[in-house]
């Protein structure tokens, strides 16, 4: 055997090998994540124990908070979290999508990159400096847009109740302004990779720019999705911001005017001065159900993204058979 031959035979074993260990490499890294995450909820579990035990299920569905008597409800802490995250992500969503839609297919070349820069600039704010903003500024705007309000609207239970200005709209509100720039950034880039055959074909056929721009979202309707499901979970975790502005009184109320508290929120304001075994496991089992509430909504989130993604790749499928076919 020459030796070209045997170093051209040696060549796809090398290849083979090096591979495998490239494989088996980046392999172990997504390994990692996937240990992480569970050795995190372990972790939870393991510490939140004393109080699964006696509380049980009536941890998640009682509202009494009561560290002196160690009554322990965290219904108070889910409603707040739910309920700020979901009337922040209704306020952020349509001017996300706007600043996207804007800045990807109406907006002059020369104001693109300013405004790119000042989106992502806002996505990068920490979040103490918007719960400063909001309690300074944001604030006194709410308390004189609830004291403005007819005395008719206020008999409707989602405007009852004081004008104190921290309470559940200025939580949303701040919410909505830190989703805004994450949700705007990732539906822009969505797009941006949207073929221009897509826009060139809807002008072909006679669309107006408005017809043109729908059928872009259309097209990239799974991404946007995904976008906004990234905005959820940015606005479920938030701590400090809110921890400043929504009034921090462990009660249910489906006022937007009422001061109400978050899971993230009694995490920070109580963690440090839990020195009872119990309330310390409470407030770690607040943790862990926050955790739970997080890995249900990304995974509500990849089905959703997964079943609009389905019908998509279902009809790239007939076209190619077919095409196929009448190649053969």
């Amino acid at each position: 055997m020459s030796p070209e031959k045997g170093a051209g035979s040696s060549g796809p074993s090398k290849r083979t090998r090096d591979d495998l260990g490239f494989r088996i490499g980046t392999g172990v890294f997504a390994l990692a994540l996937v240990v992480i995450v569970a050795a995190i909820g372990f972790e939870l579990a393991v510490r939140s124990m004393p109080s699964i035990r006696k509380f049980g299920l009536n941890f998640w569905r009682t509202s009494i908070w009561d560290p002196v008597s160690g009554e322990f409800g965290a219904a108070p802490f889910i409603w707040g979290t739910l309920f700020s995250s979901v009337v922040g992500l209704i306020i952020a969503t349509p001017v996300a999508l706007g600043i996207a839609v804007f800045i990807a297919e109406l907006c002059p070349a020369r104001l693109r990159q300013p405004l790119v820069f000042l989106t992502e600039l806002l996505a990068a704010i920490p979040s103490i400096v918007y719960g400063v903003w909001g309690f300074f500024v944001l604030v006194p705007w709410v308390r004189a847009f609830e004291q403005s309000l007819p005395a008719w609207l206020k008999q409707v239970p989602l405007f009852s109740g004081p004008a104190y200005g921290v309470g559940m709209l200025a939580a949303a509100l701040i919410l909505a302004t830190m989703v805004v720039p994450f949700t705007a950034s990732v539906a822009r880039e969505v797009l941006k990779s949207v073929p221009g055959a897509q826009r060139e074909g809807a002008y072909a056929l006679g669309a107006t720019r408005f017809e043109a721009i729908r059928a872009a979202l259309y097209y990239a309707r799974t991404g946007i999705v995904g976008a906004i499901m990234l905005g959820f979970g940015r606005a479920l975790g938030e701590t400090m911001a809110v921890t400043m502005v929504i009034g921090n009184t462990p009660r249910i109320s489906l006022s937007l005017l009422a001061p109400q508290y978050s899971m993230a929120a009694v995490l920070a304001n109580e963690f440090s001065e839990a020195a009872d075994p119990l309330y310390l496991s409470a407030l770690i089992e607040i943790a862990l159900v926050l955790f739970i509430i997080t890995l249900i909504v990304n995974s509500l989130s990849r089905l959703l993204i997964w079943s609009m993604a389905r019908p998509a790749r279902a009809k790239a499928a007939e076209v190619v058979v077919p095409a196929e076919a009448t190649a053969a």
